[in-house]
Formats: C-alpha cells, sequence, structure tokens
C-alpha cells in the first residue's frame, strides 16, 4: 500500500511539472535562442521616406518607437479617454501603435481621424468619436488596408516579414520585431497584459492582416 501511495504521489509530481512546463511554454517564459535577418540570409527593406528627417527610414524608426514603448513596461487596461491618448499610464495594444509611427514622425490619431470624418462609410462605425476611433483595431485594419502595403499572412514565408511591420489579429494588433525563432519565424511587440512584450508569438492567433507603412495618401 506504502509502495503504491508513493507511486501515486510521485505521478501526481510529475503530471504537476508537466502543466507547469507547458504553461511557461505557452507564455514563452521558458529560455530560447533568438536569431536574426543575417542568420537567413533575409535582407531588411529599408524605407525610401524619412518622415521625421532623422536621418533613419520610417521601417526602422517605427521598429525603434515599438521597443521604446514596452521599455517602459506599460501596464495594461482599456479606457476611455478625452483627448483620446491614455494619461494615467494605462495602456492597450493599439497604443503601440501611435506611439511607434509617432516616433518615425507621424500623427496617427490625426490620419485615421481625417480618414474617417471624410470616408465613415468605409468604417463600421455610425457617428465618429475621435476620443477612441484610433485605437479600436477594426478601425486600424480598415485604414492600413487602405492606404499602406498589405503583405503576406503567412508566417512561415518569413523572407515577407520584417522588423517594423505591423500584423493584426482579430481583436489584437501587435509589431513585427526584428528577432526571429530558429525556423525564421518574427517575434512580434505587442501589450496585452499577461504575455511577454517581445515574443515568438506571431502565429499564436490567426493573421488578418500584415502591412508596411508605406503610406499611400497626402498628409
Amino acid at each position: 500500500m506504502k509502495l503504491f501511495l508513493r507511486f501515486g504521489n510521485a505521478l501526481v509530481i510529475i503530471l504537476f511539472l508537466i502543466l507547469v512546463y507547458i504553461a511557461l511554454d505557452h507564455f514563452n517564459y521558458l529560455p530560447q535562442k533568438s536569431y536574426t535577418d543575417s542568420d537567413f540570409n533575409v535582407d531588411f527593406i529599408e524605407s525610401n521616406v524619412d518622415k521625421d528627417n532623422d536621418g533613419v527610414d520610417d521601417y526602422s524608426d517605427i521598429l525603434t518607437g515599438a521597443k521604446e514603448f514596452v521599455s517602459k513596461k506599460p501596464k495594461y487596461k482599456s479606457s476611455y479617454y478625452s483627448g483620446g491618448y491614455p494619461t494615467d499610464d494605462y495602456y492597450v495594444c493599439t497604443d503601440l501603435i501611435w506611439y511607434a509611427l509617432k516616433n518615425a514622425g507621424y500623427n496617427f490619431k490625426e490620419l485615421i481621424d481625417r480618414d474617417i470624418e471624410e470616408n465613415i462609410e468605409d468604417y463600421d462605425i455610425d457617428v465618429q468619436d475621435k476620443n477612441i476611433d484610433f485605437r479600436r483595431v477594426r478601425n486600424i485594419l480598415i485604414f492600413l488596408d487602405k492606404w499602406t502595403e498589405s503583405l503576406t499572412t503567412d508566417a512561415s514565408d518569413y523572407e515577407n516579414w520584417q522588423g517594423g511591420d505591423i500584423v493584426v489579429y482579430e481583436n489584437h494588433i501587435a509589431i513585427v520585431s526584428d528577432k526571429r525563432n530558429k525556423k525564421g519565424i518574427s517575434y512580434i511587440i505587442h501589450h496585452d497584459g499577461y504575455h511577454k512584450y517581445e515574443e515568438d508569438a506571431l502565429d499564436r492567433k490567426k493573421i488578418i492582416g500584415h502591412y508596411r507603412f508605406n503610406l499611400k495618401l497626402e498628409d
């Protein structure tokens, strides 16, 4: 009987450790090696635009802005703010986008507000609300689909993904990192409140949009 109990206890411990391992692996807390473009002979395509005239192309500026945003370790909370921008150091996933684009010299709120005002029929809204429209994934998706370069949604097509790209999911949005996993698939930089800010998670959810911010409109 004692031997049976010992075996049962050991089995419980083993199962518990397996569950802990699965959880750590799912949330990307286990140590893993990351790779770069050069490891897969992928050339980074620079933008031919330098919106803020800082000597750095837009795509690189967007990537740097995304990394700067998550380096602040933002806290997560979904709230409504008069004026649109968070005022209490709490952010959601979409705040990464306007912040990163600001680093490249773009006022994304102004761009999307203007497009909604002029083309509200293109958006799934009845009344424009400049306090929140630019922070909604569905609106950002429509804007990006209209005015930027749309690329593959196949994560395994790794040569066509690069740092600074924007990736959209059904209820989430992220910016592509310059890190890659052992298969060449890009990491993402994002803010969802419970996963790591930069991680191997590009294909964790269904991708519904992949864009490079090669703006087609005059601003």
